[in-house]
């Protein structure tokens, strides 16, 4: 006998890199059907074969973000922050009571969701990170003043899907985006550098590509396995006297401590201005 479909609904309005990776992770998941929308055919084509997704281009079906909402238990919204309010406008006759609106937008407040939307419908802010693509993000996520203990569980349950949930108060939850929400282009830039740098060496651009990458790879999967704190991990590589001391020395010089603390901090002062509308 086949099993039934889910009843649970989610809707992901908005469903781009972020969003859709959400979409994927709670259709791969089967606890939930899940309905994706884009404004092009093209962006909701990436969807629209995937099994336990709707997925509807606006350019076909302009009602769909409100149709979409009306069916839906959970709605993620997943526009950019300017176009947030318009949306919220748009969709909020539709909400179900007891319906459950998880923001995806960097700087927009919960208050700003609760003011636009019913009193019925609970409001949640989320910050995932692209490795929500396999499965492996980091999400922050805030309640709003609206959002049960059960509202909080099952948000949580989604994002769980694609990956681990650390529960903040919303004050906290822009500059965790600047950690874990911006953090993977910070990885990546260490990767060019260091990619670019073994260049500079010799090797062929393949040559560097692989040595840097699996180095990263390789060290992220030992600190994982290993379950020690990096810093045991980095004494482990960093014989007295070597090579590797030598090296650490010149980035410790460099104060990486107050470079992060002025780069996160640049990354907070922009989410504030997003939140602002400029």
């Amino acid at each position: 006998m086949a099993s039934s479909a889910p009843s649970f609904v989610v809707a992901v309005l908005g469903a781009g890199s972020m969003g859709g990776a959400i979409a994927r992770g709670v259709a791969a998941s089967g606890t939930a059907d899940v309905i994706a929308t884009n404004r092009s055919r093209q962006k909701a084509a990436l969807l629209a074969d995937l099994p336990g997704i709707r997925s509807y281009a606006l350019e076909e079906y302009p009602e769909r973000n409100r149709i979409s909402a009306a069916e839906a238990d959970v709605i993620l919204v997943g526009v950019k922050p300017a176009m947030v309010p318009e949306l919220l406008r748009e969709i909020a006759p539709s909400l179900r009571p007891g319906a459950i609106v998880v923001s995806l937008a960097a700087g927009v407040t919960t208050a700003t969701y609760e003011a636009l939307l019913p009193e019925s419908v609970a409001v949640l802010r989320s910050m995932p990170n692209t490795p929500a693509l396999v499965s492996r993000a980091v999400t922050g996520l805030a309640a709003g003043s609206r959002a049960s203990e059960a509202d909080r569980a099952r948000v949580r349950g989604l994002f769980e899907t694609v990956g681990v949930v650390v529960e903040v108060d919303e004050e906290q939850i822009d500059a965790l985006g600047t950690i874990s929400g911006s953090g993977p282009a910070y990885v990546y830039l260490l990767i060019e550098e260091l990619a670019r740098a073994a260049e500079g060496k010799g090797f062929s651009p393949e040559q560097a590509r692989l040595l840097v990458e699996q180095t990263f790879i390789g060290a992220g999967a030992l600190l994982e396995a290993s379950g020690e704190d990096p810093r045991e991990l980095r004494r482990q590589v960093t014989s007295p006297k070597g090579t590797t001391e030598r090296a650490i020395a010149v980035l410790q010089d460099a104060d990486l401590s107050a470079l992060f603390g002025r780069a996160t901090d640049a990354a907070l002062a922009r989410s504030r201005e997003l939140a602002a509308g400029s």
